[in-house]
């Protein structure tokens, strides 16, 4: 294949992942960023030689400057080197894989490069959906989902008339605490709710799938992807995470989507559609899959998910503030600092508290990423 693309964040689950599908297919790798696993990332770009690096700041930055002398690679840091990263001019596709509303501004960026998306960043729909679904209709470029529910949806779509669905189905595990009532999440640890049944993630997308705020993003994701109306789309647990997603269409067909839980199948959808390609990767067996089971999620213990409707229904700017204060929350429950159960009181205390701007600006959003952030600081302290 000739295809070229750039990475952020390489040194994460999704990074990793995408840099597994890159060797097999023997994809040209331009350019990476990460934040802070510098190891990680020496150990990268020596197999892949991108031409350009970025890090986290500058003191990581001049570390690797030390690193790799000789090498001729640009080391950059920041918003700036995640840009640069991005619009290099060979990269046909930049994968989106870092975690968190850092990935707006160069994913933004790469749009405007007119740079294909292979986006696994939730947070830049969820914030910032309608801006960026419109920039990426003006330069004309496509955005391929990564998220294993959003390419099993785009799949179930392929050859069909979007006016004739009824419904997506988008299917969650359902998490650690799947059954559990509120009274018996109040002693849930750190470790114990990073223990996923199903996928291998990193810690902050894992803590969001045992909350379920992983499926109200995926929602939310899936509204923009898909022009879907809310009352379109439906989230039902899955256990066994067989089933990926589903579409129904007007006459009762459903069509679903199927496959052992490994990210790296739809990443290389991501980076070779329409064509697909033979790999390595894990296959279903259906004679192992002794039963699907299927169950409506519980939105009062996992009060998460409802929290997620709530901010695309009230539109906005509120989106952007649920999401920052989980983000937040989310670091403070893995740094032991507020309980499981107090991850979704936190949230919903900054959206009660925020004032939405129905017709934002990227400025805007960012604004109230900030507010939002500082009005979760100062519940937790």
């Amino acid at each position: 294949m000739s295809k070229v693309i750039s990475i952020l964040g390489s040194t994460g689950s999704i990074g990793v992942q995408t840099l597994d599908v890159a060797r097999n297919l023997g994809l040209k790798v331009a350019a990476i960023s990460a934040n802070s696993n510098i190891d990680l990332l020496e150990k990268q770009v020596h197999e892949f030689l991108p031409a350009v690096v970025s890090v986290g700041n500058a003191e990581l930055a001049k570390e690797l400057e030390q690193r790799f002398q000789g090498m001729n690679i640009e080391v950059l840091y920041g918003i700036e080197g995640m840009k640069r990263v991005v619009e290099i001019e060979e990269v046909d596709t930049v994968v989106t894989s870092v975690v968190g509303t850092v990935g707006l501004i160069p994913t933004m960026h790469a749009i405007r490069n007119k740079k294909n998306i292979a986006l696994a960043n939730k947070e830049t729909l969820v914030t910032a959906g309608k801006l960026v679904i419109e920039e990426a209709k003006k330069y004309n470029i496509n955005i391929f989902p990564v998220d294993s529910e959003h390419s099993a949806i785009y799949q179930c779509l392929m050859g069909n008339d979007d006016k004739q669905v009824e419904k997506i189905i988008i299917t969650a595990s359902g998490g650690p605490f799947r059954g559990k009532k509120l009274s018996e999440l109040e002693s849930i640890t750190p470790a114990q709710a990073l223990k996923h049944p199903n996928w291998s993630m990193g810690s902050k997308i894992t803590i969001d799938s045992a909350t379920l705020m992983n499926k109200g993003l995926e929602v939310i994701e899936a509204k923009w992807l898909f022009d879907m109306e809310l009352d379109k789309i439906q989230v039902l647990v899955h256990p066994q995470s067989i089933i990926h997603s589903m579409v129904e269409y007007v006459d009762g067909s459903i069509i679903a989507q199927l496959g052992s839980p490994d990210m790296r199948t739809p990443i290389q959808l991501a980076l070779t559609y329409p064509k697909r390609f033979s790999n390595n990767f894990s296959k279903l067996d259906f004679l192992k899959c002794s039963q699907l089971t299927f169950e409506e999620p519980d939105t009062k213990t996992f009060r998460c998910l409802q929290l997620a409707y709530d901010a695309i229904t009230a539109g906005g700017t509120m989106a952007a503030a649920m999401n920052a204060a989980n983000e937040i929350a989310v670091a403070a429950f893995l740094n032991n600092q507020i309980s499981f159960v107090a991850i979704p009181k936190i949230i919903e205390n900054v959206m009660q508290q925020h004032s939405v701007n129905i017709y934002p600006s990227l400025e805007d959003i960012i604004e109230v990423d900030k507010w939002a952030r500082e009005s979760a600081k100062k519940l937790i302290s």
